[in-house]
C-alpha cells in the first residue's frame, strides 16, 4: 500500500496531506554512543575483581568507587563489551570422596553459620585442583564472624600436613578460637592437628556423616573458589600455584565485596566491627612461645602491615 502511494504521489504531498514534517519522514534514529571512559571504568572494574561479578555485584563496586552509572546502561555495556561473569561459563566437576573419620565427637554448630563471634568459629574443608595434568589440594581456614580466610595451604598430598601448614599461616592467636569445625575427612583427624587443638584449647566439631550441608560455609567458599580463582586459570607448578593463591587470598579478604556482609570486605566488615585481637597481643612472647610448644620452631608470628 505504502509503495502504491510513493509511486503515485511525491514525500512532499504525502507529508502535506498527514500534516507530517517530511524532515521526520528521512529522520533515522542513531543511538547514543557511550561515553569511552565510563566503558572502560566498568572493563577496568570487571577484570580488577578477576571476573567474578555479575551485574548487581558490579555495580556495588562501581558505586563504591565513585562512578556514576545506572543499572540499564552497566547491563548495556557489560553486553557490549562480552563481560560474563565467571559463574555464567564455570563448567561444574564431580566431587571426591574423603575417608571418613569414625570420631564419636559430634556437630556443635547445628548449622547456625551466621551471627558468631570474632574467632568463636573456623571452619576447614580441602579441594583440589589441576597444576600441569596432576592432582594438588588446597586448605582454608574460614572464620565465621566475617568469612575471613584466615589460613590457607597448598601442595600435592591431601593429608594432615596440608591442614597443619594452613593452619601455620594464620596470623591471629589462635587461643582466641573456639571452636574448629570441619567435615569427617580423615586428614583432619590425626596427631599433629589433635596437638594443636589441645595446646590451643580449641573444641572439636564435626559434621554429621553423609551431611555436606552440615558444613555448609565451606561449600559454598569452595564454589567461590573454584569459580573466582581457579576457573580459566593455568598453575604451572606448586610454586605457581602458592603464589596465585596468596595473591587471591589477599583479594578475597581485602577487596571482594559479600553481599551477605552488606557489600563489605571482610576486613572492612572486621574493622567497622572493631573485631579482632591487637597486633601487640599477636606478636607477644607467650604466643611466640606457643609454635615451640607443638614442634614449629622460628614461625614468623607477628603482623604485617
Amino acid at each position: 500500500m505504502i509503495t502504491e502511494l510513493k509511486a503515485k504521489y511525491s514525500i512532499k504531498k504525502l507529508c502535506e496531506f498527514l500534516d507530517m514534517n517530511r524532515d521526520s519522514y528521512y529522520y533515522t534514529p542513531t543511538k547514543a554512543e557511550i561515553d569511552k571512559q565510563l566503558i572502560q571504568d566498568v572493563k577496568e572494574t570487571f577484570y580488577h575483581n578477576k571476573g567474578a561479578y555479575g551485574q548487581k555485584k558490579l555495580y556495588k563496586a562501581l558505586r563504591k568507587k565513585g562512578v556514576s552509572i545506572g543499572k540499564e546502561k552497566l547491563s548495556e555495556i557489560m553486553k557490549q563489551e562480552n563481560l560474563v561473569s565467571k559463574y555464567v561459563m564455570r563448567r561444574h566437576s564431580n566431587s571426591s570422596q574423603n575417608a571418613t573419620n569414625h570420631d564419636e565427637t559430634g556437630n556443635k554448630l547445628g548449622r547456625k553459620f551466621s551471627g558468631r563471634k570474632a574467632l568463636e568459629v573456623v571452619a576447614s574443608d580441602l579441594t583440589y585442583v589441576d597444576v600441569n595434568h596432576k592432582w594438588h589440594y588446597l586448605c582454608l581456614l574460614i572464620e565465621l564472624s566475617h568469612r575471613e580466610i584466615i589460613g590457607y595451604s597448598a601442595g600435592q598430598n591431601k593429608d594432615s600436613a596440608l591442614v597443619k601448614a594452613a593452619w601455620l599461616t594464620i596470623k591471629e592467636d589462635i587461643r582466641n578460637i573456639c571452636i574448629f569445625h570441619t567435615d569427617r575427612g580423615s586428614e583432619f583427624k590425626n596427631e599433629e592437628i589433635d596437638k594443636i587443638l589441645k595446646v590451643g584449647n580449641i573444641e572439636r566439631s564435626l559434621s554429621n556423616p553423609g551431611t555436606p550441608i552440615d558444613n555448609a560455609v565451606c561449600e559454598s567458599m569452595y564454589d567461590i573458589v573454584k569459580t573466582e580463582f581457579l576457573f580459566g586459570e593455568k598453575f604451572t607448578d606448586l610454586a605457581d600455584l602458592q603464589a596465585k593463591l596468596s595473591a587471591w587470598v589477599w583479594w578475597y579478604n581485602n577487596e571482594r565485596l559479600h553481599s551477605s556482609l552488606g557489600y563489605q570486605t571482610p576486613m572492612e566488615s572486621r574493622k567497622s566491627c572493631e573485631i579482632g585481637v591487637t597486633e601487640e597481643k599477636i606478636a607477644n612472647k607467650k604466643y611466640q612461645k606457643f609454635w615451640k610448644k607443638v614442634g614449629v620452631h622460628g614461625q614468623k608470628v607477628c603482623v604485617d602491615k
